[in-house]
């Protein structure tokens, strides 16, 4: 993700609607309080102003499978996935669970989310 990332709390909502993600499990993936992600999807369009925030909703989007769509010619910014409903909704799950497991689980995990969809093992197409 870039930088220079411009990120609201309506992108971030519409991230969590478009993954199927609660509010509780975003924040647990950023690593953020679950009262943050509140304060920061209750600003609206409001662009988030910290770096740190930023850095950490950026991280989880990446994670998640979310891609940000700027805006450009004439039309808003957006979400996409990178990913089907279906495996990002499955990568979360094992997210969440490699975080008590062994190590090695955790890097096939990170294998799959930093391919992009392609094939690794059979699991994301």
């Amino acid at each position: 993700m870039s930088d220079e990332r411009q990120i609201s709390g309506r992108l971030i909502a519409a991230a969590r609607a478009l993954t199927g993600i609660s509010k509780a499990d975003f924040a647990e993936v950023a690593g953020l309080p679950l009262a943050m992600i509140g304060i920061m999807e209750s600003g609206g369009s409001a662009l988030l102003r910290s770096g740190p925030d930023i850095e950490a909703v950026s991280r989880a989007l990446e994670k998640l499978g979310v891609i940000i769509v700027d805006e450009s010619d004439g039309m808003g910014a957006g979400v996409r996935l990178k990913f089907t409903r279906q495996d990002v909704r499955q990568i979360a799950r094992w997210k969440v669970r490699a975080e008590s497991s062994a190590p090695m689980m955790r890097h096939s995990l990170n294998t799959v989310t930093s391919n992009h969809g392609h094939a690794v093992g059979g699991i994301c197409r």
